[in-house]
């Protein structure tokens, strides 16, 4: 098996990659298993120290892990050096903050014999996307690591560079070992006595395939999955700043982002006012070459994901939506896609039912907040939603009623280290960063008496 990296921009090959062999896997899996043998009997404080070295690797190989996940994903280079930026940031906040949160405690109103204490589990197997080649994969080992456990990652086959780059990376340590793999060996992997959990990025589909298998053999996991996150645009937003926000966030990473706003509800009293205002912004996104620093938006990452989303707008189209800006493919070499804004969407469309993973917006029409929590609601995702309201109470009122992991007011939903991050419904179950991420993969042990 060889695993072919595609530059999204050409759709020519880059580079060609030898998989591993189930023998392989299962050296992998064993060196894994090795190294957290040695691993969990560091201090918190001595992993961080860990940590602290691979942020100052990441800063001083930002450009080549960024133009390596352009080359590889599409993702514009601007983006990607952030992406690897933030990856460092998390590395130091958990450097910094992560031990205490392993910190025995007494519980409160328990009885004074009784403490509580953070025991690391093994191996934890970790699922990771292409669409943040750098950051789901720290994202999901920062915690994990501090914690105790080691990391045997299986990252998506479009990104084999990022994955070894990754490996590279936490050479010194140990404690990360990378499959170059498609999904065979996953099933027995989560079997495996030394495997003590998995944790998942990706579809809503792929995560119910795996949270079977987790479940079948009594281990813990965290799934993020897919999202159309709803942004409510209320009568008294400031509708400059809602339409750019709107903007940044669905054309983020070219729309490839399960957590960026997908629907944007509006208010009728000021649905005129606001689209013109969005369409303007969606359109004065530069498309173009993802190499060059200028561009907003790049291509998809796949050729398969740009027909899909075409389909999901064709089929809007023919059930009643209506096109107000780009809504097809880019001519000339990639996979890119014209920026879209599709308005007069209903329930029975793909653009309101579905996830659509591409630069493509949806504008629903809704008469007054209540049916905007209402439509908000009507989806089965429920990863992040935002609010635009110059009415801060209202926001306060507002924010209970979503049914999602994130709320954000007159901003965009995004991951941040010191805050649990995932959803509900079927955008998955547990809980990435903060302090619930280093616990997710702990043994939460009652100890009486000692």
């Amino acid at each position: 098996m060889r695993l072919v990296s595609i530059n999204p921009a050409t759709g020519r090959p880059v580079a060609s990659y030898r998989g591993h062999t189930r023998t392989e896997v299962r050296r992998a899996l064993g060196r894994a298993h090795d190294a957290y043998l040695t691993w969990r009997e560091l201090s918190p404080t001595a992993r961080g120290k860990h940590l602290r070295a691979l942020a100052r690797l990441l800063r001083s190989q930002r450009d080549p892990l960024a133009a390596l996940a352009t080359s590889e994903m599409g993702k514009p280079v601007t983006q990607a050096r952030a992406e690897v930026e933030k990856c460092a940031l998390l590395c130091d906040f958990y450097a910094k903050h992560g031990p205490q949160f392993l910190v025995a405690e007494p519980p409160t109103g328990a009885p004074p014999a009784a403490r509580v204490v953070y025991e690391p589990l093994g191996v934890v197997l970790a699922i990771m996307p292409w669409n943040f080649p750098f950051w789901q994969v720290l994202r999901a080992a920062a915690p994990v690591l501090l914690g105790g456990n080691t990391l045997l990652l299986k990252h998506a086959p479009t990104v084999p560079g990022c994955a070894l780059a990754l490996g590279r990376l936490f050479a010194d340590a140990g404690v990360l070992e990378v499959l170059l793999t498609d999904t065979t060996p996953i099933p027995a992997l989560i079997a495996d006595p030394r495997v003590c959990g998995v944790t998942l990025t990706g579809s809503t589909a792929a995560g119910k395939r795996v949270a079977a298998l987790a479940g079948a053999v009594m281990k813990p996991g965290v799934f993020e999955l897919g999202g159309s996150d709803p942004a409510l645009v209320c009568a008294d937003a400031d509708l400059d700043h809602a339409a750019e926000i709107c903007a940044h966030a669905r054309l983020l990473n070219s729309g490839q982002s399960c957590v960026c706003a997908k629907r944007f509800i509006v208010v009728r009293s000021v649905l005129r006012e606001f689209t013109g205002k969005f369409v303007a912004r969606v359109a004065a996104r530069r498309v173009g070459d993802p190499s060059d620093p200028a561009t907003a938006v790049g291509p998809l990452a796949r050729a398969d994901l740009r027909e899909k989303l075409h389909a999901q707008v064709t089929a809007s189209v023919r059930r009643g939506a209506r096109v107000l800006l780009g809504g097809a493919p880019l001519p000339g070499l990639g996979f890119f896609y014209a920026p879209t804004v599709l308005a007069d969407i209903g329930p029975g469309m793909p653009a309101y039912d579905e996830e659509l993973f591409g630069p493509v917006a949806s504008v629903i029409a809704v008469r007054d907040e209540a049916e905007a929590v209402r439509v908000a609601n009507d989806t089965a995702f429920g990863l992040g939603a935002v609010i635009f309201t110059r009415n801060r109470q209202r926001a306060r009122r507002l924010a209970p009623q979503l049914a999602a992991g994130s709320v954000f007011v007159n901003d965009f939903v995004r991951s941040d280290p010191a805050l649990p991050f995932g959803g509900v419904k079927q955008s998955g179950f547990g809980r990435e960063l903060g302090a619930a991420g280093v616990r997710a993969f702990l043994n939460i042990k009652t100890v009486w008496g000692a």
